[in-house]
């Protein structure tokens, strides 16, 4: 495998870890600090840089994280971007792929290993399904776009573990802390790193409940939903308020990552595992042999 000595993750708010608390109950963790944390426990010393920040646009992460990713020159960068985007009425998916391309260029002509991800799939959620057009065509622009660049690929959209809700958060749009685990686990697969667990092990079965109840409690949910999370982001975008205005990068500068002991299982002793092989990931070790 590649030697990873120095890291960056750009983004939004997927990447920022929001739906995912840290210990101290405040801050962010997320799937990058995770997958950051496992490669510092293979490439000791490891820097670590988290330009991520919530709420942003792809032309921003283009403007604002790429130049300073860019004059870092780590050994791998992670582009997750254009969920945002999707939940814009007006947002042509062919376009938004150009400027994620002219991202994509940006670091790679800067000497990094990119790791580009795709979009979920919004089918779980009756309203975000309605974006589901649009997101994969984008998705499907991400990997063409990979394999120009000969860019690592994290194709998040056929995870079907992640079209079980209880993966996300309450507001519908940020993973829960088992789901940025999942991603983390992927994008370990992705990087060629040895994993000691599996992302699609599926959740543990709930109770059954009567149907009628199951279908009362869903509308309630959804109701729930609409007044606490959907309206405010409304409200915001009707006064161009983001909810990333005002907010820093928690890492903005690469340095280095210490891991006191081994990182946390990478999965709960009590999950099921999936039978049958895993898919093939292009990895650091596939397209960087060793010289």
């Amino acid at each position: 495998m590649r030697e990873i000595r120095s890291y960056a993750a750009l983004g939004d708010s997927f990447t920022e870890g929001v739906g995912d608390l840290a210990a101290d109950g405040i801050a962010c963790r997320g799937w990058a600090d995770r997958f950051a944390e496992e490669l510092a426990w293979h490439e000791p010393g490891l820097r670590y840089a988290n330009l991520a920040i919530r709420g942003k646009l792809v032309s921003e992460v283009l403007a604002e994280q790429v130049p300073l990713a860019a004059a870092m020159m780590p050994d791998l960068v992670t582009l997750a971007a254009g969920g945002n985007d999707m939940l814009r009425p007006r947002t042509d998916p062919d376009v938004l792929a150009g400027t994620f391309e002219s991202a994509v260029a940006r670091l790679t002509s800067a000497g990094s290993k990119v790791m580009v991800f795709t979009g979920f799939d919004p089918t779980a959620f009756p309203v975000l399904r309605l974006i589901r057009g649009k997101a994969a065509v984008f998705s499907m622009h991400v990997r063409v776009i990979a394999l120009k660049y000969d860019c690592l690929l994290a194709d998040l959209w056929p995870m079907r573990v992640l079209t079980d809700r209880r993966l996300w958060s309450s507001d519908r749009l940020h993973l829960s802390p088992d789901g940025h685990r999942r991603v983390a686990l992927l994008a370990c697969e992705v990087a060629g790193l040895p994993v000691r667990g599996d992302w699609r092990t599926p959740l543990m079965d709930q109770e059954s409940r009567p149907g009628a109840r199951n279908w009362l409690a869903s509308r309630w949910s959804d109701v729930q939903w609409l007044t606490e999370h959907a309206a405010p982001y409304l409200s915001r975008r009707l006064h161009g308020i983001s909810s990333g205005d005002g907010l820093v990068a928690k890492r903005p500068y690469l340095k280095p990552l210490t891991t006191a002991s081994q990182p946390e299982p990478a999965a709960p002793p009590a999950a099921v595992a999936v039978n049958g092989q895993a898919p093939r990931h292009r990895s650091v070790r596939a397209l960087n042999p060793a010289p």
